[in-house]
């Protein structure tokens, strides 16, 4: 299966941890492809402190479920507690590892949604996902992801 992830920082060296973060998928999954880093404020938040993101794409052979645990236990290993606070708001985070898509699935239980369910109006997630990508079709939406991310800008 092709899993498309994004990962995002916005404290502390937030290229370091996007590095460690690539690499460690690396170490666990093999040969990754990897887009360029975009930079982007906070959504759904405000904060001081910018984001990066970088959009990966594994292959595996993992179930969904399996990859989503070994994603959080990345997560966790690279530093990364809550994505939330006290009120289950968005928080600064040093990484976070997003299931962005995985092939033409459409998974909705309580703890994996794909494709995420916010991913058609972040821009910081259809970019990357454009360049990796581009023939990729959102199984719901029915569009690119250069498309949604044309739909989006349209909007602004």
């Amino acid at each position: 299966m092709n899993y498309y992830l994004n990962i995002g920082t916005n404290l502390g060296n937030r290229r370091g941890n996007l590095y460690r973060a690539v690499v460690a998928l690396t170490l666990q999954a093999g040969n990754i492809a990897t887009s360029r880093i975009v930079a982007s404020k906070p959504w759904g938040y405000h904060s001081n402190n910018e984001f990066l993101n970088v959009g990966v794409l594994v292959r595996s052979h993992l179930q969904p479920h399996d990859m989503l645990q070994r994603l959080q236990a990345l997560e966790r290993k690279l530093g990364s507690g809550s994505h939330r606070d006290e009120q289950g708001n968005y928080a600064d985070r040093v990484v976070d590892i997003d299931i962005i898509a995985i092939d033409d699935k459409v998974i909705d239980t309580p703890t994996l949604q794909v494709p995420h369910p916010r991913m058609h109006l972040r821009p910081f997630v259809l970019q990357p996902m454009a360049e990796l990508a581009p023939a990729w079709r959102h199984p719901v939406l029915h569009a690119t992801a250069a498309q949604l991310l044309e739909r989006l800008s349209q909007q602004d």
